[in-house]
């Protein structure tokens, strides 16, 4: 009697052990095809959906969008949403800093660096034909993600501008970000240009 209770038991235990089996590969199946339906509808989305999504996961608006003070600290301003550096913060002479590791230092929106290069100011990526980048042809964007040039042939994208990585983007990945930039609220905001860096004065004559 013993024996068939044990029998009965190891029995049971072991229908408990494949059903919990087959419900966790039920589970993950589940989730391998939510992934999979996610990625067939990423693929099949508008290209202004992927552009913005490409956006998102690129952190653009983490330098084009200038930060405010919200009640936690610094937040996104999103009136100003890829706006760039706001043209009615004039900033100081960037502090010099000592020789060492130290090379860059940031303004608090995010939106103006300045170092060895001199100081560059976080462009309008919006739609704004005087201000923005309602001037630009997918052409010149395309130019300009690809060679580091502004519009493509003007003078080199500086840091902190991480340009060499997004050359690495597809032209399909690159003509959809362009196409999401001109679906976004144009905002007129003239961007300062770039400060050249100060030559260093020459050594005192003995």
């Amino acid at each position: 009697m013993r024996s068939r209770s044990l029998r009965w038991m190891c029995a049971s235990a072991l229908v408990a052990v494949l059903l919990i089996t087959l419900a966790c590969r039920s589970q993950a199946d589940k989730q391998r095809a939510a992934a999979r339906q996610a990625m067939s509808e990423l693929k099949i989305s508008t290209p202004s959906e992927r552009g913005k999504y490409l956006v998102a996961i690129a952190g653009c608006s983490e330098c084009h969008t200038p930060f405010k003070m919200g009640p936690n600290g610094p937040e996104p301003d999103m009136t100003r949403y890829l706006a760039g550096h706001p043209q009615d913060l004039k900033l100081p002479p960037a502090p010099l800093l000592p020789l060492g590791p130290w090379v860059m230092v940031g303004a608090a929106t995010n939106t103006a660096f300045h170092g060895p290069w001199g100081t560059t100011f976080a462009a309008n990526l919006t739609p704004d034909l005087q201000t923005g980048m309602g001037v630009w042809t997918e052409d010149m964007f395309l130019k300009a993600m690809k060679t580091g040039k502004h519009m493509g042939s003007g003078r080199q994208i500086l840091p902190p501008m991480p340009q060499p990585a997004y050359a690495n983007m597809t032209d399909d990945d690159l003509k959809a970000v362009y196409t999401y930039l001109r679906t976004i609220p144009k905002v007129s905001n003239m961007v300062p240009e770039y400060i050249p860096p100060v030559p260093a004065p020459a050594p005192a004559q003995q």
